[in-house]
């Protein structure tokens, strides 16, 4: 029995909100033994050839070349920039602050569509929902000031800002850019598209002398690769041509969750009161957004 478009959807959005929620770990696990950029560009660019291979076995039609431009812009954004910038960012910020972290994405997709000619305004809900929310980030990186000082750390932070904004900035422009490809070879373009142009800021950066390949950074890029790339992005890009995007960016509310959790259990995180405190502010701030931009 084939499942029609609503529930195909919701179980798109169910997808994200598991999988991605372990890709946090995963990420952390490879940039460990791989360096970044050309882990994040490997991943993308093996999943968008394998991918589109496969779609075109099935018959999916290729996009049209006016079609092009607009996949690059919301590969770089959403896989090239968000997506490379959390993996560069890793390097330094533990698995689980990253995904709070990553988790104010619907409190900045919010204040960007606000923006948008004949878009609804910042109203109080969501005004709070964004103080509240940059409340939690401040918590995580503010109150240790002398670990803050170090390099590292302001890299990492800086890094998984400027993700959050480009994936929200690519999320907006994927929602309102209709096209006609199908979604998945959308998907698998996009990401041919990002994987090179990971792999060439890797490359320019001079990490590939430092490419060498163990066990645990085979591991992370093959769960990558199968996981998060070929069922968790065709799931969150079909997720959010079929649903509202309002409802899309819940996913935030429950990856933190897998990610603080995975990364106790597996390489011993703290979860001290004060990750509790921020994970705390910042889902209260992402359901002050949310309540705030449903209302008429």
């Amino acid at each position: 029995m084939t499942m029609d478009v609503p529930s195909l959807a919701l179980v798109a959005w169910a997808n994200v909100c598991v999988i991605w929620g372990t890709t946090y770990l995963v990420i952390r696990i490879g940039v460990s033994e791989v360096p970044p950029f050309l882990f994040a560009g490997i991943r993308w660019l093996i999943a968008g050839f394998v991918f589109t291979a496969a779609l075109r076995l099935k018959g999916t039609a290729l996009p049209a070349r006016r079609e092009l431009g607009h996949l690059a812009v919301v590969g770089v954004l959403l896989l090239g920039l968000g997506n490379g910038l959390v993996v560069f960012g890793e390097q330094w910020v533990a698995s689980g602050p990253a995904a709070l972290m990553i988790t104010t994405t619907p409190l900045v997709m919010v204040a960007l569509e606000s923006l948008l000619p004949r878009r609804p305004r910042l109203n109080l809900a969501v005004a709070g929902g964004l103080l509240l929310g940059l409340a939690g980030v401040l918590l995580i990186f503010g109150v240790d000031l002398e670990a803050f000082s170090d390099p590292g750390n302001r890299s990492g932070l800086l890094s998984l800002l400027g993700a959050v904004f480009f994936w929200s900035l690519g999320s907006l422009y994927s929602k309102y850019v209709r096209l006609a490809v199908h979604p998945f070879m959308g998907a698998a373009v996009q990401m041919i598209i990002a994987g090179a142009v990971l792999t060439l800021a890797g490359a320019l950066a001079g990490e590939i002398p430092r490419l060498h390949w163990e066990a645990r950074g085979l591991w992370a890029l093959a769960y990558l690769v199968i996981v998060g790339s070929f069922v968790g992005y065709p799931s969150y890009i079909y997720a959010v041509a079929k649903l509202p995007l309002a409802f899309v960016s819940t996913y935030a509310y429950i990856n933190p969750v897998i990610a603080l959790f995975l990364g106790w259990l597996v390489l011993d995180e703290p979860l001290g009161l004060k990750v509790a405190g921020a994970a705390a502010l910042i889902l209260a701030g992402v359901w002050c957004v949310k309540r705030g931009a449903t209302r008429p």
